[in-house]
């Protein structure tokens, strides 16, 4: 078995300061991503379970965003966050239409 030697260097976005409408956009982004990967998931045969067991394919995750504890809405919050942050620090613009 070889060792990892993978060291992820993300982009640093701390100096992006993004405006209140995009910050608006951050939790529908994160309902989106938590509804994509939930997409994924029941095509690969998961189901809601009270307890995450590979074998039977089963997690507590499987339910509405809304209804997830704060500290998986956050794990989404921060994708989102981080993923417009990005944007914007790669020079893109986003404007509602």
């Amino acid at each position: 078995m070889s060792e990892n030697k993978y060291n992820p260097i993300p982009v640093d976005t701390s100096d992006v300061i993004l405006p209140e409408e995009l910050l608006a956009l951050t939790e529908k982004i994160a309902e989106n991503v938590h509804d994509v990967w939930a997409v994924g998931r029941i095509a690969e045969g998961w189901t809601y379970g009270p307890v995450k067991d590979l074998e039977k394919k089963t997690t507590p995750q499987m339910v509405a965003y809304d209804e997830l504890p704060e500290g998986e809405k956050e794990y989404d919050r921060n994708t989102a966050l981080e993923t417009l942050k990005l944007i914007v620090k790669l020079g893109y613009e986003i404007k509602k239409k």
